[in-house]
């Protein structure tokens, strides 16, 4: 199993938002038994809430399901369990490094670094832009599925 997570501030608007898309897109490709997804934060305001509203909302507007989400932390043991540590902006990045204590590791890279767009995604927590936000994270999802199925050789089941 390929193990992804997806890494933002609060983990309550783009990290859920990424994992809710990824999962959709997993399973529209037949690539859920391969591949999980999940969504943590670098900070710990939000452990156990349900995403922002607007995420939801957005989420619930393209008929992606967010069942079960709630807000956790990033822990360093999630280096070892994942092979795909996502963030979504330069400062999430730089603190993936701290506490994972594995700086400019591979695994950990910036979403849209992946695609032409090479910037951080906006966070629509401050910008109000959530369909900026699904816009950029859906391209970013589908660039990351493209490389996951690079390099590991992923076919539809």
């Amino acid at each position: 199993m390929i193990n992804v997570l997806f890494v933002c501030l609060g983990n309550i608007c783009r990290s859920p938002m990424a994992e809710a898309l990824f999962r959709d897109l997993l399973k529209k490709e037949n690539l859920d038994d391969k591949v999980t997804v999940d969504s943590a934060a670098t900070g710990s305001w939000h452990i156990g809430e349900r995403p922002h509203e607007g995420t939801l909302a957005i989420l619930e507007k393209n008929n992606i399901s967010s069942a079960g989400m709630a807000g956790r932390q990033l822990k360093k043991e999630d280096f070892e369990q994942f092979e795909y540590i996502v963030g979504m902006d330069n400062s999430n990045i730089m603190n993936i490094y701290e506490m994972t204590g594995q700086p400019n590791h591979p695994k950990i890279i910036r979403l849209l670094d992946l695609t032409d767009h090479k910037k951080d995604v906006p966070d629509p927590y401050f910008t109000g832009d959530f369909q900026e936000t699904y816009d950029l994270v859906t391209d970013g999802c589908h660039a990351l599925l493209e490389k996951i199925r690079s390099e590991h050789n992923l076919t539809n089941s």
